[in-house]
């Protein structure tokens, strides 16, 4: 694994515990000499991540639409900065860059960008694991949602297994490392007639 997508929060949140889990993250990471591909802020949890792997001596590269830049939330010291035009090209971009992605806590913009990663790759479109970083519990109730989710037959339970939670990062990566993603359905294959 040589890149990983973190979407994370454009603020600190709450509990200091977030902030302490995206500084060992992005320390982590960089000492794994794993790049962090990122939306490129300067801001909240996404600041906080980047500044750690950086300071730890690692690569950081951002992707941001030039809307948030002009508004200068966007960080001016990454090893690489990618300006995209709309929210949909800088999504595709990360996704495209990374081999993996890690949702820290965050807002409605991480929620839905990492359930778009994790809808792909149900759908057979990537490969990539899908890991939330449950820091200070902030993950239980949507872990919970997803087993519900299954309880009630809108997920399947080998599409509710891509999603991989630990509150350990190191753990994660460890079963980022072990991943096998399921089959595609017969159903999803394109490559049979």
């Amino acid at each position: 694994m040589h890149r990983i997508c973190v979407f994370c929060g454009s603020s600190e949140g709450a509990d200091p515990r977030y902030r302490a889990g995206a500084e060992g993250l992005g320390r982590l990471l960089a000492a794994r000499g794993i790049e962090v591909v990122y939306g490129g802020g300067s801001v909240g949890l996404m600041g906080v991540m980047a500044d750690a792997a950086l300071a730890a001596g690692g690569r950081v590269t951002g992707v941001i639409p030039r809307t948030l830049w002009e508004r200068e939330v966007g960080h001016r010291g990454l090893s690489d900065l990618r300006t995209v035009e709309s929210m949909h090209e800088r999504k595709a971009l990360m996704a495209e860059l990374a081999d993996a992605f890690i949702a820290l806590p965050g807002g409605a913009g991480t929620l839905e960008e990492f359930a778009e990663v994790w809808t792909w790759a149900q759908l057979g479109l990537h490969p990539k694991p899908c890991g939330l970083l449950d820091i200070g519990g902030y993950y239980d109730p949507l872990i919970a949602f997803l087993d519900r989710m299954v309880e009630q037959r809108f997920l399947r339970a080998e599409h509710r297994a891509m999603v991989l939670a630990d509150t350990d990062p190191e753990r994660l990566l460890a079963r980022f490392a072990a991943y096998v993603p399921p089959a595609v359905p017969k159903w999803l294959d394109r490559k049979q007639t």
